[in-house]
């Protein structure tokens, strides 16, 4: 089978035109061309007159060892890989040794629990939050009723912070084991379109993930796996050798049971702030890593249509168009875009009392009215937040308490029109964009929750943006604060093994360990994760999976 990619057609084709464009950049004869399927289709809207669909496709024909040797060195025609997903080990049939711990069901802890499974391995899964369902309602709560339940919201809770997100399943991660495809496969199967196999950009949405992190839980039963709702680790009892090595050995729950435990996945997500201190203290290494902050931005979504797709702006193929922009400003500071959201609303996403945080969700159809985007500058542990491996926890938590003084004290954001933040004047009424969070905005001065090099930064962004983004910088757009959830403060540093440097039998993963960012950059870490701890817990009672055990009739990417 051949791939082919960087085929380029206009919008309104054909299908007809899609097969006559592979055989004539194969330089073959309609009757050569056996079958073909797109793996991939994207756009490209550099041109706003004449955008293009791009395709890349699996194509066999006749004679494919001829098409090839016409194509060496052709990095647009090569032999199609082999993206099926294979398990490195399987436990033996009845294997009865020391369950793996997975701390953390969000996207990470999800998929290391369900390949753990997959590999007869009967994982437990502690989280902290609720089932899915039950923290929807928590969720809202906060939204509607300006409630938080500290243990069950946008962060804490079954499918993790990923699940209350514009849904994004695509990342710029090296995958060269195609790892990323036995996530949308399994993605799936539990119940994701298929389109999402061949979007470039695909995306979910809240309310069907939901339901696909349901029934993952229930593949992960039914195989043997064991989930603890409403359950802390609140301690690692942690043994050191003779020869000064270091040990899990189990771990502290908040029920007051201690679980005995020497192979735990650690996928906690980027807001385990309590969890964070309690391992720092157990003595595992963990360092200070960069992260951003900076606000939610809004515009409406038929403004952004029009500045990327002009005159196909609102055709249902593009979809509501996105953007993605950057700028170096003169303080030496990188204001850039961040989990931008078309047709979604800004969402309040704390997880901690006193303290306001926004994040951006979308759903599905992506139908809102606004477009959302957090924009934020780069900071980093040396010049900004020095002081020791969770000082940048404080960092955070220091200016969400200032977004919470400056909203109200009721969970409500601080807001500024975006002319009034360019003036330095306090923003005193909303103009004619609405804003989308909920329980609501208040106008006010951003100036008093961002630190002063962010200030600058992005009013020196902005009106660069506005001649990249026609009405980017428009005077009635609406910035809420604050945003700084963006990436863990912290590393829970790993060797090669994938453990910790400093404590062997717990393998920190996932976005919480500073090793992701993102839906599938999690998933995809949590697979290696899973994978390094099987092999290392069976040893030498692992079964190497013949084809039976392979899932190489997996669809190719």
């Amino acid at each position: 089978m051949l791939r082919v990619t960087e085929i380029k057609l206009p919008i309104d084709h054909s299908p007809a035109d899609l097969e006559a464009a592979l055989c004539e950049r194969l330089g073959i004869a309609a009757d050569e061309l056996v079958r073909f399927a797109v793996t991939k289709r994207g756009n490209d809207a550099r041109r706003k007159s004449a955008i293009k669909l791009v395709y890349a496709i699996d194509a066999t024909v006749r004679d494919e060892a001829a098409v090839l040797a016409r194509f060496v060195g052709d990095p647009q025609v090569r032999a199609a890989p082999d993206t099926g997903y294979r398990f490195p080990v399987m436990a033996p049939q009845g294997w009865s040794g020391q369950r793996p711990v997975v701390i953390g069901a969000g996207p990470c802890g999800l998929f290391a629990a369900l390949v753990l499974a997959q590999m007869g391995l009967k994982p437990i899964i502690i989280e902290r939050g609720k089932a899915v369902r039950e923290r929807t309602k928590d969720t809202w709560g906060l939204w509607r009723r300006s409630v938080l339940e500290p243990e069950s919201n946008v962060q804490f809770g079954e499918g993790g912070a990923g699940t209350f997100s514009d849904g994004k399943l695509y990342s710029r991660i090296k995958d060269p084991r195609h790892l990323g495809r036995k996530v949308l496969v399994e993605f799936v199967k539990a119940g994701a379109p298929d389109e999402i196999l061949t979007e470039a950009h695909p995306h979910i949405g809240t309310f069907r993930l939901v339901t696909m992190v349901m029934s993952i839980r229930e593949t992960i039963e039914a195989l043997g796996g064991e989930y603890r709702f409403g359950t802390r680790v609140d301690d690692f009892d942690v043994e050191t050798r003779a020869d000064g090595g270091r040990v899990l050995k189990g771990l502290h729950l908040s029920t007051g049971e201690f679980l005995p435990a020497s192979h735990v996945v650690m996928a906690v997500g980027h807001s385990a702030r309590d969890t964070f201190h309690v391992l720092h203290a157990a003595g595992v290494h963990v360092e200070a890593k960069p992260f951003a902050i900076g606000v939610r931005i809004e515009h409406p979504q038929g403004m952004i249509d029009t500045a990327r797709y002009g005159p196909f702006a609102g055709n249902k193929l593009l979809g509501p168009a996105a953007y993605s922009i950057s700028h170096k400003a003169s303080n030496g500071r990188t204001v850039y875009s961040f989990c931008m959201c078309p047709g979604g609303r800004v969402v309040a996403a704390t997880s901690e009392e006193g303290r306001v945080v926004t994040n951006g969700m979308s759903q599905y159809s992506r139908a809102e009215f606004n477009a959302n985007s957090g924009l934020v500058v780069d900071i980093d542990p040396g010049r900004d937040y020095p002081g020791g491996p969770l000082a940048g926890v404080e960092f955070q938590r220091h200016w969400e308490s200032l977004a919470f003084v400056a909203g109200g004290s009721d969970y409500k954001a601080p807001g500024q029109l975006l002319g009034d933040f360019l003036q330095s004047r306090p923003s005193t009424a909303l103009g004619s964009i609405t804003p989308s969070y909920q329980p609501g905005v208040k106008p006010t001065d951003l100036a008093q929750c961002l630190p002063d090099y962010a200030i600058d930064a992005i009013r020196e962004a902005l009106p660069v943006f506005g001649r990249q983004i026609p009405g980017y910088d428009n005077p009635d757009v609406v910035m809420t604060g604050v945003e700084t959830r963006t990436s863990s403060p912290v590393r829970i540093t790993r060797g090669a093994d994938l453990q910790s440097v400093n404590t062997a039998g717990l393998y920190p993963a996932g976005e919480g360990a500073g090793y992701a960012g993102g839906i599938l950059s999690a998933a995809v870490d949590g697979i290696r994760v899973a994978e390094a701890l099987a092999l290392n817990l069976l040893g030498h009672d692992a079964v190497r999976p013949e084809s039976s055990f392979a899932e190489g009739n997996a669809p190719r990417d």
